[in-house]
């Protein structure tokens, strides 16, 4: 019996960057083993990281980077016009991720900052969400080779791409790691979206959440844990807002 013969319409890809450090999008060109195979999945038609070619015509978009200024409207709008599919992909698109630490300071005070005189136009830091509908989104900082290359086979094929409800805690004890709680750290893992593989703690990082909060968490027990430890609401609260992914949950000092 032969082996049955499988035809696929290649996606007419483009990928596209904001305010942004383009980690993600090397994430997609990274992990030459499986990289002939990833892209014989896609007709790319605008990928700045990997070809000067610039095509109008593409399907499904993914956007990097949270939105700064006018001009990054605009053009997230245009792309929203032309794709059947936006993607936000990485936890500044999803959530406005560190860059929307700016938005704790005045505008003017954080120009002057940096820029010392310089004119420069930008606007409050919001994610891709705020100005355009998000057909799906893949968190990370940056985001994992390996979940965008499943999530790519999903939509090539017209199955429905699915993330992990269950938190970071799990894929951690999975690895045998020691609870960094047990170290005196506070960590996001509990209540932070699973599918990184722990990376960061499998290397006694605390997790930070740039994946945002697991569906399947319980905040309330997780702030108990925090309470129970004597660990500093204060550190807590900085975690929580590093990413802007828990914008959600207010931590209050007591």
């Amino acid at each position: 019996m032969k082996n049955p013969v499988y035809t696929f319409e290649k996606l007419k890809f483009a990928s596209f960057e904001f305010t942004c450090c383009e980690g993600c999008q090397l994430q997609l060109a990274n992990r030459e083993a499986s990289l002939e195979a990833f892209f014989s999945l896609l007709d790319v038609r605008t990928f700045r990281e990997i070809s000067s070619e610039k095509h109008d015509d593409y399907d499904i978009a993914f956007v990097e980077g949270s939105i700064s200024r006018s001009d990054e409207i605009e053009r997230l709008l245009a792309i929203r016009r032309q794709a059947k599919t936006l993607v936000a992909f990485g936890t500044c698109a999803c959530f406005g991720g560190v860059n929307s630490l700016k938005n704790r300071f005045p505008i003017k005070e954080s120009i002057a900052e940096v820029y010392d005189g310089l004119p420069v136009e930008t606007l409050p830091v919001r994610k891709i969400s705020d100005i355009v509908k998000v057909d799906l989104s893949i968190p990370g900082c940056p985001v994992a080779k390996e979940e965008i290359e499943r999530i790519v086979v999903n939509l090539v094929t017209g199955s429905l791409p699915a993330m992990p409800k269950y938190p970071v805690c799990v894929e951690c004890k999975e690895r045998l790691n020691t609870c960094l709680f047990d170290l005196g750290e506070i960590c996001l893992g509990p209540v932070t979206r699973a599918g990184c593989s722990a990376v960061c703690t499998s290397g006694k990082t605390p997790c930070l959440g740039c994946r945002g909060p697991a569906e399947d968490s319980n905040f309330p027990a997780f702030m108990e844990l925090v309470k129970e430890r004597g660990l500093s609401r204060r550190d807590l609260q900085e975690k929580l807002g590093f990413y802007n992914a828990f914008e959600a949950y207010t931590v209050h000092e007591t």
